[in-house]
């Protein structure tokens, strides 16, 4: 019966699609299997369209009167996945929280431009891996050959669907963007992890034409702000433009205290040069501060000269109330510090405060998600390994990102002992507070006074 329902729900959004000229109204709808969440959120960039609630049937419904065509992206919490929308669609989506990516399928108009972006996201998390074990280590020639198969086979694809679908031209954009900067980026990073992988004294020369497609780049392409490939190639892009100009022309390149805060003062002003979009720019800036602020433990002197210079180059960035946050939270994990004064609430569902854990004895404090089963899997293996190596040390869990019901369930099909064991319900103060990036991070204390803020669980 449930097939039925789902296939007369499927029938219904595909015959609304014969209509979509004639209204501007879209629906997006869907069936969620094992739903993690009450609400599906409805996002473009960063800014809420609108949400709506799953239902018994466990079956959501956005009616939306007229949209922006473009990108958007769904939030089922802890996960998120784009959704490409234009005007006039219906459109639904069926899913398995147990497999995510894996399970999800679009149907109703716009189906084949939404299900070829999904292909291309999990084709680039294989691609990924193969290129770090395998691709890398190619000559560049040789490595060029292989990207250009891996691309002209997509590419091929995409034009066959488009000739045998109504792929509006901006879908179609959308996903040949998607392609070329999947690609592009993997170019970008090659100099690096070729000379990581075979161990050569210096960066690779590489054929003159290896980055001919840095002539048409567009940073000002608001359709494709968004995409994660294009996203993560300018990343990428500024990244190693801005090792190799300090290579060429930066005389103090050598200077070890001043070398982090140089190459990241070089990357703020190289995106300031050269990117238009707003919110490219303030999501670059963000992620380069991010960057600089956990990854290069640099001298206190040297981060304010950071921040000023950040504050200079990116007026009114979207991002700064974070990034302050983040930068007052580093400052509160030093050593010799007073933890956080966090609430988090116990298995019998009674409040306290990181301090009060902490007191009194020496504690390790890890951290999990109920929403990436591997991840606390291995977590707890290594807890019980530090368990032996630390014997005067109290290793207590804090759960983010999971139910609280959910919390316990998983807790007590593990054998995990709950008096050890706590649970946040604000995640982004945690977050925010604890400096969680990344969620292997450990904090070390000694009667509630940090002896360690950085440290990690699998390097203990």
């Amino acid at each position: 019966m449930a097939r039925l329902l789902l296939s007369t729900f499927i029938v219904f959004l595909v015959s609304c699609s014969t209509a979509k000229k004639e209204s501007e109204a879209v629906l997006f709808a869907g069936e969620i299997v094992n739903p993690t969440s009450t609400q599906v959120i409805l996002m473009k960039g960063n800014e809420k369209i609108d949400s709506a609630l799953i239902d018994s049937k466990n079956r959501f419904k956005f009616n939306l009167p007229s949209i922006e065509n473009g990108l958007y992206h769904f939030n089922l919490s802890p996960e998120y996945q784009y959704v490409y929308l234009e005007k006039g669609d219906s459109l639904m989506v069926r899913l398995n929280t147990i497999y995510f990516d894996e399970s999800l399928v679009f149907s109703g108009s716009n189906e084949e431009t939404n299900n070829f972006l999904l292909e291309l996201f999990l084709a680039a998390e294989e691609e990924d891996s193969a290129m770090y074990t395998d691709y890398y280590e190619l000559e560049p020639n040789d490595f060029l050959e292989k990207i250009k198969s891996l691309k002209n086979e997509k590419i091929k694809r995409l034009k066959e669907l488009k000739a045998e679908t109504t792929m509006s031209e901006n879908g179609f954009e959308l996903l040949l963007g998607s392609i070329d900067y999947t690609y592009n980026r993997y170019k970008e990073i090659y100099p690096f992890q070729h000379k990581r992988k075979t161990a050569e004294e210096n960066l690779h020369d590489l054929p003159k034409d290896f980055y001919s497609y840095r002539k048409n780049l567009d940073f000002d392409n608001q359709h494709l702000t968004y995409l994660r490939p294009y996203y993560d190639f300018m990343k990428a892009h500024f990244g190693n433009l801005s090792y190799m100009s300090c290579l060429h022309d930066c005389n103090n390149r050598n200077s070890e205290s001043s070398k982090q805060l140089h190459f990241n003062k070089h990357k703020l002003h190289l995106i300031d040069s050269l990117v238009i979009d707003k919110d490219l720019r303030d999501n670059l800036f963000r992620n380069v501060a991010f960057d600089y602020l956990l990854k290069k433990k640099d001298a206190p002197e040297n981060t304010e000269i950071f921040l000023n210079e950040f504050k200079t180059v990116s007026k009114n960035n979207m991002h700064i109330e974070e990034i302050e946050n983040l930068y007052q939270g580093i400052a509160n994990l030093q050593p010799s510090k007073i933890i956080p004064n966090l609430n988090v609430v116990s298995f019998e569902n009674e409040n306290i405060t990181l301090t009060e854990v902490a007191k009194n004895k020496k504690v390790l404090f890890y951290f999990w998600s109920g929403s990436n089963k591997k991840q606390y899997q291995d977590i707890f293996k290594r807890i019980a390994e530090l368990k032996e190596k630390r014997p005067d040390h109290e290793l207590i869990g804090i759960n983010i990102k999971t139910d609280f019901n959910d919390w316990k369930v998983i807790l007590k099909t593990l054998g995990i002992d709950s008096t050890s064991q706590y649970h946040s319900n604000n995640f982004k103060e945690l977050t925010e507070k604890l400096v969680l990036y990344p969620i292997n991070k450990a904090i070390i204390t000694d009667n509630a006074v940090i002896v360690d803020g950085f440290s990690n669980i699998y390097y203990n």
